[in-house]
């Protein structure tokens, strides 16, 4: 009843929340996309998404397809796989930052291994920055970490907030220093929280730095000051800061998928993966189809994630 193609183009335009960026992800026009997912609400007889001039956002039938459209080309990739008679083979080494370690990227990763046993697969575990100059160096395969919007390199997964995040009982004084929990340099997160600060006029002071989220978090919940973080993957036992603490918007960051320039048939910079399907694709394909599923919009006291998105068409 469903075509996969339009299915795939659904999941992208849902994980993305932009019709313009699951176009980009997809290798497609912004028509072509918005031509399929009609089709797809004509084919189900339902509304998937709800558009306006703030953003794009899934109905209450569109997150019933998420999991419809995941099972049905879950079950077409495996037929497809065991009818083309070929197992991939090889080592693939994937790395990914801690806070995507500590959600529900085992599963995807286990999940990989069952249908592809043959494969060795390494995983390294460190901040964004350094596992993305570990792919540059060639250490590395491919990557699954946080990016500064705008940068032209990497396969969008999808786009969230960066939000300041602390202790329920801290409470903040607006004429002492804001005191920070922050990974090392070159951390993502750090350099935008000191950017913002910095530009804002407001004063800071760092009272605690951990390479180790698990570290970070434990900081932040003792009451040792905020953190900036992804909305969608807030870590239990923290809360986002209130409006009335007055602390700067820290904008959006991109989660992207980057390949590694010996990856076969693909592009270094991640934009055009090539025809060749291996360990490294297989793995890219797996994280896109779930990617909804890698954070979480559950944090107490927080808005939806899905009015994040910034493209109305």
């Amino acid at each position: 009843m469903f075509d996969p193609t339009q299915l795939r183009t659904f999941l992208a335009v849902a994980q993305t929340l932009s019709f313009t960026q699951a176009a980009h992800r997809l290798g497609l026009r912004q028509s072509t996309v918005s031509q399929q997912v009609r089709r797809l609400e004509e084919a189900a007889g339902r509304q998937l998404f709800a558009r306006d001039t703030h953003g794009v956002a899934l109905t209450e039938d569109g997150e019933a397809m998420l999991g419809f459209a995941r099972t049905i080309l879950e079950a077409n990739e495996r037929a497809a796989s065991w009818f083309a008679g070929t197992r991939l083979r090889g080592r693939l080494r994937f790395g990914a930052s801690e806070d995507f370690v500590l959600t529900r990227l085992p599963e995807i990763l286990e999940g990989f291994r069952r249908e592809h046993p043959e494969v060795d697969l390494e995983l390294t575990v460190d901040l964004s920055e350094t596992l993305q100059q570990q792919l540059t160096a060639g250490r590395l395969d491919l990557v699954l970490a946080k990016r500064h919007p705008g940068r032209p390199h990497g396969r969008l997964v999808w786009r969230d907030k960066l939000v300041w995040i602390g202790s329920e009982r801290l409470r903040l004084e607006p004429h002492r220093p804001l005191p920070l929990v922050v990974f090392p340099s070159p951390a993502v997160t750090r350099a935008r929280a000191l950017e913002v600060l910095e530009r804002h006029g407001r004063a800071w002071r760092v009272t605690c730095t951990s390479g180790s989220l698990n570290g970070l978090v434990a900081a932040a919940r003792a009451g040792l000051g905020v953190m900036a973080h992804t909305l969608g993957m807030i870590p239990p036992g923290l809360a986002r800061v209130p409006a009335r603490a007055g602390l700067p918007e820290l904008g959006a960051v991109d989660v992207v998928l980057l390949y590694g320039a010996s990856t076969d048939g693909i592009s270094a910079d991640g934009t055009s993966p090539g025809a060749a399907r291996g360990p490294a694709e297989a793995l890219a394909e797996a994280i896109l189809a779930a990617g909804d599923r890698l954070h979480s919009s559950g944090a107490p006291g927080l808005p939806d994630r899905r009015r994040a998105g910034s493209d109305p068409r």
